[in-house]
């Protein structure tokens, strides 16, 4: 007879180091050197020893992601996820890596991206995607021109149909976003805009204009997450993993049964659940925005308000870093930085705020105190996946 295995108590997972490589416009370095640059800031960030790690997620970088990152920082781990899944892989990351080091199947997982998205288009070493591939599913949708862009487009457009969302209400997300990146020095564009703007700018797929959409940059970013031992050895406060939801939803738009809801409806439920708080406890939301549309119907899908409630929920000045619910402080994908897949800056971030690191852009609670919880919602593909991770301090 197999004996019953013993049963160990979960361990607490905390972020202890996080760190932004050089971003914005970066036209001479290779993406791998900038994952050592952030690699090595984050575990300065951290005040660990590089030995502590024994797991690496990556992806996005070479064909065999995380061995080839791993191989070029010097690390030899024995936990690895390449999970890859746009925009919010670095969630479903984090969430995987929580779990690991949870059960003890890993004590300390670096998370590390960087990518020259930008540089690469510049100097011609690669082209705009106009699709993600043609082969399975996408071959009924490819022939017809259909983007990614044009995916996101055709959701917005559903939404003002379904609830009367206005182009203004859209346009105020960039705004906000825009006024968020002026107090961050490492933002791409800082200067305000304004909501006629963001309305009069060039239509890139109706009805987003230049404005609604993400600017695309270079730059990295890294975050080592630490089983609860580690943290007594780390040189700052740590920032605890309280709980993190994943889900999928379609890559056919035939297949998405309504273009109002995402999938960050099941993770940011999960997350929400496993952390045990409401979204109404969260100080702050570090939200994938690559257009204005994914910002509002993801803080639907969040809870913090009632679905097709989003547009009058983005109004007046309610996303800034001093509103009612700070969302993408650092400026986000809208205005601080994009070079690809954007959701490990959404940690980085939320971090960052958990600690009170953010300097001028700093969120603080009405009572002048730091803010206490965070969420960090990415979104992959077009509205296909979502991870969500609630993040503590204290």
């Amino acid at each position: 007879m197999l004996s019953t295995p013993p049963v160990h108590p979960r361990r607490k997972v905390a972020i202890v180091g996080t760190a932004l490589s050089d971003c914005g416009r970066v036209d001479d370095v290779t993406p791998y050197a900038l994952h050592a640059q952030a690699a090595r800031r984050a575990l300065a960030d951290s005040g660990l020893d590089r030995s502590v790690i024994d797991g690496f997620a990556s992806a996005g970088l070479g064909t065999l992601a995380p061995a080839e990152a791993a191989e070029y920082l010097g690390l030899r781990p024995t936990w690895v996820d390449s999970t890859s899944v746009g925009g919010s892989t670095w969630e479903v990351m984090a969430a995987h890596a929580a779990d690991a080091i949870a059960a003890g199947h890993a004590n300390a997982v670096l998370l590390v991206y960087g990518s020259t998205a930008r540089a690469d288009i510049k100097a011609r070493r690669r082209t705009a995607n106009l699709s993600f591939g043609a082969r399975g599913p996408l071959q009924f949708e490819v022939p017809y021109g259909h983007t990614l862009v044009a995916k996101y487009a055709m959701a917005a457009r559903r939404h003002m149909h379904e609830y009367g969302t206005t182009l203004e209400q859209l346009a105020e997300v960039a705004v906000q976003a825009r006024a968020n990146a002026a107090t961050n020095p490492d933002a791409m564009f800082r200067d305000p805009v304004t909501v006629d703007d963001v309305l009069s700018g060039p239509l890139i797929a109706d009805p987003f204009t230049k404005l609604h959409c993400c600017v695309r940059s270079d730059g990295g970013c890294a975050v080592l997450m630490v089983a609860q031992e580690y943290v007594p050895d780390a040189a700052k406060e740590p920032v605890w993993v309280l709980g993190a939801g994943t889900a999928v939803s379609h890559t056919t738009m035939s297949e998405w049964e309504d273009f109002t809801v995402s999938p960050a409806a099941v993770s940011g439920r999960l997350a929400f659940e496993r952390a045990g708080v409401r979204p109404s406890d969260i100080d702050l939301a570090e939200i994938y925005d690559a257009f204005t549309y994914m910002t509002l119907v993801t803080l639907e899908d969040l809870g913090f308000c009632e679905k097709g409630a989003g547009g009058a929920f983005v109004e007046k000045g309610r996303l800034l870093r001093d509103g009612g619910l700070p969302v993408n402080t650092d400026g986000g994908g809208l205005s601080a930085c994009h070079p690809g897949m954007r959701g490990l800056f959404l940690l980085v971030e939320a971090v960052r705020q958990l600690r009170g690191e953010a300097g001028e852009g700093q969120v603080r609670k009405r009572n002048g105190r730091l803010p206490e919880l965070a969420v960090a919602s990415g979104t992959g593909g077009w509205f296909c996946s979502s991870g969500t991770v609630v993040l503590g301090r204290g």
